[in-house]
């Protein structure tokens, strides 16, 4: 108990402590320049040292000030960004959609759409270690991420954080699958055959090539084989073959088909 109470002191004091460096001074009016790209820079400076309501202030006298320029869209990126920072991830989001609304033609349209779907990436529960484990948890924040990454891979083919995308959605259909693992296992071990089946076809449908499509293709001719299914049961190997050729998994397939 004593150090529960401890590790939750220290939880507590360190949320403290970023919350105050993430206000930064923020004390009166930044001292604005005359030049719409200085007060860019200014602000950004500003945001580096966490300054957030200095780098708001210069951003937002930008935006406001001098709204035909370039510099402009520049502040309402970084307003954006400036959320993001600070882990306000729907309010980022919203404004990044704002963007690629106004400015659907712009340059940065991609980072303000790669941006938005990370938001919600970045907005997945963590593995704390006092929490359950994130395959126990909702997982509408994990699909809302693997939705918007697909749908930016989509839309910008040629984009720079393709790639980075990429790895994101590789991440997020990895978790997708084993939170239907854990819940395969889960009816499992109340013998629930059918509704084992359910999660692992579901899983090697929308999931597949993942890391744990060797465990969740066996489960599942464990469950046909409880449900005395036998054709289904054969098949499931078949598809261990096809789906894992030269593999381990194949041979102890064919090992179990010819026995």
């Amino acid at each position: 108990m004593r150090f529960l109470r401890a590790v939750c002191l220290t939880a507590f004091l360190s949320t403290v402590g970023c919350a105050a460096l993430s206000s930064g001074s923020g004390g009166g009016e930044p001292d604005f320049s005359a030049q719409a790209d200085e007060n860019i820079r200014l602000g950004s400076e500003a945001m580096e040292r966490k300054d957030f309501l200095q780098a708001e202030k210069y951003f937002e006298h930008v935006r406001t000030r001098f709204p035909y320029l370039e510099a402009a869209n520049e502040a309402e990126l970084k307003l954006a960004d400036l959320d993001f920072e600070q882990e306000k991830y729907a309010e980022a989001r919203e404004k990044y959609q704002s963007f690629i609304k106004l400015h659907p033609t712009h340059s940065q349209v991609d980072y303000a759409a790669y941006r938005s779907a990370l938001s919600h990436y970045q907005d997945i529960p963590s593995d704390f270690f006092l929490l359950p484990p994130s395959t126990e948890k909702d997982q509408t924040e994990v699909q809302s991420a693997l939705r918007t990454l697909n749908e930016f891979a989509r839309q910008y083919p040629e984009s720079k954080y393709l790639p980075e995308a990429k790895e994101k959605i590789e991440i997020t259909r990895r978790r997708l699958a084993e939170h239907e693992l854990y819940v395969a296992a889960f009816y499992a071990r109340r013998e629930r055959w059918k509704a084992v089946v359910q999660r692992l076809e579901g899983l090697l449908k929308n999931y597949p090539g993942t890391a744990i499509e060797e465990e969740a293709l066996f489960d599942l001719h464990e469950a046909y084989t409880r449900l005395n299914d036998a054709d289904n049961a054969r098949q499931t190997l078949q598809r261990v073959i096809e789906r894992l050729p030269g593999t381990p998994a194949a041979e102890r397939a064919r090992r179990m088909l010819g026995s």
